[in-house]
């Protein structure tokens, strides 16, 4: 099934909306409410979707108002110009279409994982020019990372990544073609030729990890001191920050939702070795994953002293990492 949507959308419009498709029946999927904190003409749909914490600083800062508008914003941008296609099922979710130009950008999602409470939405972009693809020096990739909060899903955080294929055909014959074009006076930027200068958001440096490392760790120790019947904590859910109600074991408010994932500056945060009952010990690892392969890895423990390992195995790091100083 497929909804045809008209309207020249911006390109932040266009790549969150890539996510969704309109509920039809039973519980909405984090898709659906993408697409319908976007589309929908209901006032508060936009605000719906973010979560509590957010829409409570938005309110205090007197932005809210400004939120509320979006809504009717993007009513308006769909009676402008281009055609616009969801659809439900099959591997693209979004194709839009520019009759005048012969240009079209499809949005295909690369994956789609659910994990508890959270589900990441990664997203990617293929333009075509009178029915050819266009070849692109650098593959950008969005994931829309959703949150249930009170049965709703809400839209938790937005992670940039730019993919450098260096042995993909497509790269390299983008890269030889560039470098055959005559040089000019024209210094204008090429998204499709070039390769970004600004550095990737997603990852984060040494210092980013400590940081958030150390966060984890000081709020083990709280927890530890709230919850002494438990002692430590395994589960980074059980000390997320954001939330409706009172702390409690299971959501402690003492980090922030975006570090409870475990995913955060291209690293992996786990926690692991929780024994005893109430436990007294845990080792808590940073991995390096996706686009920071080939960094150093980086663990502690019940001690606070954090160690890390050229190897980027945590496994290494916990056995014989050397200490941060």
């Amino acid at each position: 099934m497929r909804r045809s949507i008209s309207g020249a959308w911006g390109t932040a419009a266009l790549l969150l909306c890539a996510a969704g498709v309109w509920a039809q029946s039973g519980p909405q999927t984090p898709r659906q409410a993408l697409i319908e904190m976007l589309f929908s003409k209901t006032p508060g749909t936009f605000v719906k979707h973010l979560p509590a914490a957010t829409t409570a600083a938005l309110e205090k800062s007197g932005a809210l108002a400004n939120m509320q508008q979006l809504s009717a914003f993007t009513s308006q941008m769909q009676t402008q110009g281009k055609n616009f296609q969801t659809f439900e099922t099959g591997p693209v979710l979004l194709s839009s279409e520019d009759a005048k130009t012969g240009q079209k950008t499809e949005v295909s999602v690369v994956h789609d994982t659910l994990h508890g409470n959270l589900d990441d939405i990664v997203v990617a972009f293929q333009v075509y020019k009178d029915g050819e693809p266009q070849l692109t020096a650098y593959k950008p990739q969005i994931t829309l990372t959703m949150k249930q909060e009170d049965q709703v899903w809400k839209l938790n955080e937005i992670s940039f990544t730019v993919h450098l294929p260096l042995a993909d055909p497509q790269f390299l014959k983008a890269i030889t073609e560039k470098a055959k074009t005559p040089a000019t006076t024209n210094t204008s930027f090429s998204p499709r030729t070039e390769a970004p200068q600004a550095p990737n958001p997603a990852l984060g440096s040494d210092a980013n990890v400590l940081a958030a490392m150390r966060s984890i760790l000081t709020a083990e120790v709280t927890y530890a001191a709230s919850y002494p019947n438990v002692g430590f904590t395994c589960m980074l859910s059980d000390l997320d920050g954001f939330g409706g109600g009172q702390p409690n074991e299971h959501q402690a408010m003492l980090i922030s939702s975006s570090l409870a994932s475990g995913k955060r500056y291209g690293f992996m945060f786990t926690l692991s070795g929780c024994s005893g009952n109430p436990a007294t010990a845990f080792h808590l690892t940073a991995a390096p994953s996706g686009n920071a392969f080939g960094r150093k890895s980086f663990c502690a423990d019940q001690s606070g002293v954090i160690k890390s390992s050229e190897s980027g195995n945590p496994a290494a790091c916990l056995a014989s990492g050397t200490p941060v100083q």
